[in-house]
């Protein structure tokens, strides 16, 4: 597995300084931690009013037919739920295997069990939606033998490096591999040639790139957004089963996720139409309650008439 440049002096040091924040922090019990994320929400929604035209912007367009009133609301629910996933990120610094298994459900764990078993390697789908930090402890709710398996999970790596140091290590404590998204037809191929079927996560509701464009499709009542295509080539070139995984909030502090199969047979899919059939699953799961999707993201910043420009610009129409 690639492994990640090394850190400057500087960086180590500064990681080390996060790496001993976060882990104090992470040893008070949640529901401490959920009195400091009250008191974020005053600073972030309120004070320094984090992102709040992007958000309202999104939900604004998203759902017209919210009034005012209800668009500020869910708003207000918005924030406190993401000053929640802040928290519970840090808490993931140190959270033990137990407490994570009551806090984070998986549902019909047979489905990944039975493709694993059957030496299948899956392309499991997700958004940014709930907390997606905590998926990555999916090696604690399966029966499959950690040797028999290589779960992964892909990522862009942070700007900082020693942020981006701190996060891998998080997100690494129960059993994932991170891979960055440069290195994913490595780590594939690696694994297959080890005789290992992987299961990798794609999240991949955030702007793709103008390089990376290839589907414009409908989703949360804008006509038009673009789609990273990515998963559905890499499950087509490597015959991987496709999985959705369908994430909800219980209650605070409580996360179900729920394997849904799409296929078994990619490549009996016309192009694109596995991502299209995604953001129709994601943009179900975000309808069912709002407030828990990312809505801080300039989701929405390319536009279809500006990629055609670029299109003619480059000499491809």
């Amino acid at each position: 597995m690639p492994t990640p440049k090394p850190l400057t002096a500087t960086q180590h040091a500064l990681a080390g300084m996060l790496r001993w924040l976060f882990t104090v922090l992470s040893r008070l019990p949640l529901r401490v931690l959920y009195g400091l994320s009250d008191v974020l929400y005053v600073l972030v929604c309120h004070v320094a009013r984090y992102r709040r035209s992007i958000v309202h912007r999104n939900m604004h367009d998203a759902y017209p037919q919210l009034t005012a009133a209800e668009l500020r609301t869910l708003e207000r629910r918005f924030y406190r739920w993401f000053c929640d996933y802040m928290v519970e990120t840090v808490k993931l610094t140190t959270i033990g295997p137990d407490e994570m298994r009551r806090r984070m459900r998986f549902e019909h764990t047979e489905v990944l069990e039975q493709l694993v078993g059957e030496g299948r390697s899956v392309v499991l789908m997700l958004g940014h939606y709930c907390n997606w930090e905590w998926v990555s402890t999916i090696p604690l709710h399966t029966h499959i033998p950690a040797e028999a398996w290589m779960p992964m999970q892909l990522y862009h790596p942070l700007e900082n490096a020693a942020v981006d140091a701190l996060f891998l290590g998080i997100r690494s404590r129960h059993g994932v591999n991170n891979v960055a998204m440069r290195h994913t037809l490595r780590a594939m191929v690696t694994a297959q040639r080890d005789g290992r079927p992987f299961v990798a996560g794609f999240i991949a509701d955030q702007v793709p790139l103008w390089s990376d464009i290839h589907l414009w499709t409908p989703f949360l009542r804008h006509t038009e957004t673009p789609f990273f295509t990515g998963g559905e080539r890499l499950a087509k070139r490597f015959n991987t089963a496709v999985v959705y995984l369908d994430l909800r909030r219980e209650s605070r502090g409580h996360y179900v996720a729920a394997y849904r199969l799409v296929t078994r047979q990619p490549d009996t899919w016309p192009d694109y139409t596995l991502t299209e059939d995604y953001a129709r699953r994601l943009e179900q799961t975000i309808d069912r309650d709002p407030a828990c999707w990312l809505w801080t993201h300039n989701r929405w910043k390319r536009t279809r008439e500006e990629y055609d420009r670029r299109l003619r610009e480059w000499g491809h129409v």
